[in-house]
């Protein structure tokens, strides 16, 4: 026979039946907790880079690329067509100013001054026989008019001899006609010959002139051939280092080849290249921040820039505002930043491979061990720093490493 079941066993079963249903609802949150936990992406926090905001300067920069080169640097040239010699000095010598580098054979360069004093002896052979010349001739000219003029002065008579004959009746007036005809006619030939002495005057002083000229022209290519000629032996009109020489023995130079560069090594100065996409945003005057390594920035000017563009670049030169540094050398590489935009007391954070060069992107901004994903707006930037617009507060610390891989996850976890 059934027996009603009691009160007591009736609230036990139903309470052991609700202390089941919450375990195994504990367990499934537990174990969804757990699932989420092994599944959220974490990082390492020795693995990460991380820079807090802060604020300060940011300049914005155009990057280019330098080579450190001498403030002053002489390129020496033949001043003569030759061959090399003897080369005096070797690459690296410290050089005085009137000190031998270059010996170029003079042979060809003697022959040639020698060809130029014998034209010139011959010019003046040539105007010292002009002169005999011309002087005979005005010589000729002046006795013919000396001839004319007393030929003139006989007329002269003659005519007053027949006009007191026609006075005293013993002459005739065609006598007389005769005789004034014969003196207009001596009287032209005289006024001829004095023309014909005064433009051989003058023609002999432009012949004489005309010789001068070329006598002078002479004399100043001797005088630019003694001083190529002296100049054969190859040296520099100031103090330096040979940079380069041209030390190929025997090798055939033209008038106007390079042949040694000579530089000042206790200044220098920095060309640079950069894309043509940004030489609209290049001037003279813009300041530049050149790096040669990890502290070792030095501050300078655009000097100038070329005109022209080469292969997709243009260049342009800095001058140093310590241009004498300890670690400045010829032909250095270094990073140059031209500075076009400076912003003074904004939000910065140190630039790094989370940057993307955009405007806005997202960042993972770190708070007690999680990195929680954050979209930030970014203004101007330089390889130091990045200008925070808004999304970040002064004193936040964010991750700056490359976190492109967890770029849709809202936050992560960071483990010691």
């Amino acid at each position: 026979m059934d027996r009603a079941i009691s009160t007591t066993t009736q609230q036990r079963r139903r309470l052991r039946t609700w202390l089941l249903g919450l375990g195994v609802l504990a367990a499934l949150l537990v174990a969804g907790l757990g699932l989420r936990t092994v599944l959220q992406p974490s990082l390492r926090r020795p693995d990460l880079l991380t820079a807090r905001v802060e604020t300060g300067d940011v300049d914005a920069t155009l990057t280019a690329s330098g080579t450190v080169i001498p403030a002053r640097e002489a390129v020496i040239v033949s001043p003569i067509q030759s061959t090399i010699r003897r080369v005096a000095l070797a690459v690296g010598a410290r050089v005085q100013p009137g000190q031998t580098i270059v010996e170029l054979d003079k042979e060809l360069a003697a022959s040639t001054l020698a060809k130029l004093d014998d034209e010139q002896l011959r010019n003046q052979n040539k105007n010292a026989q002009l002169r005999l010349t011309l002087a005979r001739s005005l010589t000729d000219l002046q006795a013919q008019q000396q001839a004319q003029d007393l030929k003139v002065s006989s007329l002269q008579s003659a005519l007053r001899d027949e006009q007191h004959l026609l006075e005293i009746g013993g002459g005739t007036a065609e006598a007389v006609r005769q005789a004034e005809l014969n003196l207009r006619t001596a009287r032209l030939e005289a006024a001829r010959l004095r023309q014909q002495l005064g433009n051989q005057r003058q023609a002999s002083q432009a012949d004489r002139r005309e010789l001068g000229y070329t006598v002078s022209m002479q004399q100043r290519s001797i005088a630019e051939q003694s001083r190529k000629l002296r100049q054969a032996d190859i040296s520099s009109q100031q103090p330096g280092v040979l940079t380069w020489v041209n030390d190929n023995l025997g090798a055939t130079v033209q008038a106007g080849d390079a042949l040694a560069r000579v530089a000042d090594l206790s200044r220098y100065r920095v060309r640079a290249t950069l894309s043509d996409t940004y030489a609209d945003q290049l001037h003279p005057g813009d300041a530049v921040l050149v790096r040669l390594g990890p502290g070792n920035d030095l501050r300078g000017t655009v000097a100038s820039i070329s005109p022209a563009v080469d292969k997709g670049v243009v260049t342009f030169y800095a001058t140093l505002a310590n241009d004498h540094h300890p670690t400045l050398r010829a032909n250095l590489r270094a990073d140059v930043a031209v500075i076009t935009r400076a912003h003074r007391g904004v939000l910065r954070v140190k630039n790094g491979p989370f940057y993307q060069g955009g405007q806005e992107q997202p960042v993972f901004v770190l708070a007690d061990g999680r990195a929680v994903r954050r979209v930030v707006r970014f203004g101007d930037s330089n390889p130091d720093y990045v200008q925070v617009l808004s999304g970040l507060a002064a004193g936040e610390e964010l991750i700056i490493s490359d976190t492109k891989a967890y770029a849709d996850a809202p936050e992560l976890v960071v483990k010691p």
